[in-house]
């Protein structure tokens, strides 16, 4: 007999994987409205679901073509996305078939598919009774968990890396902390979560970081409400060491939000004469207001589009800059799964030129003799090592900084203007970063 509490996870997943893909929202926004409704294991089973059927999508609508004789249309659409969550965890998960079956059924009177209750069961029964899980698409991209726009692209830049660049973004991303040295160090906060049984990792490539190897909610971690820590991951955690911020600098965070790097360059120079944060999106601000606030940090925040300087800039320029951009994010797949069905090939041609207009205004403002840290979370050379070649023929006299040894020995990939992390390297996420100087005068 099923539960009710079964029942109401399932059509909450359904709900979920029906806003992605139909409506377009986002993973994070859509699973915001439902996740508060529950805790520990709850929580973590809806968001596995979703994410877990984001991840093998095409696989699970080829299973569901087979099974299903004429698509779902209007109301009863959201349906379609209750089966894919009972196929997945047929397949997939651990839920027994049984469980499966009668909760993924019951859950369609919530959804008010009573009416298709007979043919949902029908089609579950009979994906275990023919072993459907056994068969595959003919597609590469689609057995990849992939578009075919991204999946072209991933062999095309990275032949020698492709397989594994595609296996790691259909993992499941680790939990990084970045400690904060005002209050812990990353030895303290690992004796506090190995004494929750959580087993950790300290890393020798980032001084401020305990690796989580497993999940947990953050929020009950020690120290959370007491600014301990923040959730970053590796790659983002590089950002502060490459900048190299000194006291008495200025420096600006554009394109903010949510505010991690921010913190990270606050905390790693707490005697910086300003830090600036910058983001177009007030509900974005306010979350790096509260996160500021939550580590004991102080910047100055403005609400405004970076590359608008005249509608923002007070003239006194910046001895660093971190531009992280406006990105594909297709280095962040493993974390955000959605993003490969949101993200349309289409959409890198503009990105490309919001990036190359914020690297334009923001060369303007740096002082001379500083420097400015050109970031993506991206995988894609056009939005990289194009780009900064695009920028460095415009302005020769920028001068491209190495990278650290330690850090270039981490990644997969290397080119001439900066560092590639791939996605799993290192335990990463994908990431590109280049470090610009002016010179001192022209």
């Amino acid at each position: 007999m099923s539960s009710p509490l079964g029942q109401q996870l399932r059509a909450d997943a359904a709900w979920v994987l029906f806003q992605i893909l139909e409506k377009g929202v986002s993973s994070k926004q859509a699973l915001a409205q439902r996740l508060d409704h529950y805790q520990g294991r709850d929580r973590a089973w809806l968001q596995e679901m979703v994410f877990g059927c984001l991840r093998t999508l095409p696989t699970l609508q080829f299973w569901l073509r087979g099974l299903l004789d004429k698509p779902l249309k209007g109301r009863k659409k959201i349906l379609e996305h209750l089966i894919l969550i009972g196929l997945y965890q047929i397949a997939y998960s651990r839920v027994s078939e049984h469980a499966a079956v009668s909760e993924t059924v019951g859950a369609a009177d919530l959804l008010k598919g009573t009416t298709l209750k007979a043919l949902i069961n029908a089609i579950l029964r009979t994906f275990i009774r023919e072993d459907v899980a056994n068969t595959a698409p003919e597609s590469l991209a689609a057995q990849a968990g992939m578009p075919n726009w991204i999946f072209k692209a991933i062999n095309n830049h990275y032949a020698e890396h492709a397989q594994l660049v595609i296996d790691e973004s259909n993992q499941k991303a680790p939990l990084w902390l970045r400690v904060n040295p005002a209050h812990i160090s990353p030895e303290g906060m690992q004796t506090q979560l190995e004494a929750m049984g959580i087993d950790t990792e300290l890393k020798n490539t980032h001084p401020d970081a305990v690796q989580c190897l497993k999940s947990g909610d953050v929020t009950q971690f020690p120290g959370y409400d007491k600014g301990w820590f923040a959730v970053q991951d590796g790659a983002a955690q590089l950002a502060a060491q490459l900048l190299d911020v000194q006291p008495g600098h200025r420096v600006l965070d554009c394109c903010a939000a949510p505010g991690g790097k921010t913190a990270h360059i606050l905390a790693s120079q707490p005697e910086l004469e300003e830090c600036v944060a910058i983001d177009n999106d007030p509900s974005r601000l306010v979350r790096v207001e509260e996160n500021l606030e939550r580590l004991g940090h102080e910047a100055t925040l403005i609400c405004a589009a970076a590359e608008d300087v005249e509608g923002w800039y007070g003239g006194e320029p910046f001895d660093r800059i971190l531009l992280d951009a406006p990105c594909s994010a297709t280095g962040v797949i493993r974390r955000h799964p959605d993003i490969r069905w949101l993200r349309q090939a289409s959409d890198i041609a503009p990105l490309v030129a919001i990036q190359a207009e914020l690297l334009m205004q923001m060369w303007q403002i740096l002082q001379p003799g500083g420097k400015l840290l050109y970031a993506t979370c991206s995988i894609l050379p056009e939005e990289n090592s194009q780009q900064i070649q695009a920028f460095i023929a415009q302005h020769p006299e920028a001068v491209v900084l190495p990278i650290p040894t330690n850090l270039s020995e981490l990644t997969t990939v290397n080119d001439e203007f900066g560092l590639q992390v791939l996605p799993g390297d290192a335990d990463m996420d994908g990431f590109y970063y280049t470090l610009l100087q002016k010179p001192e005068s022209l």
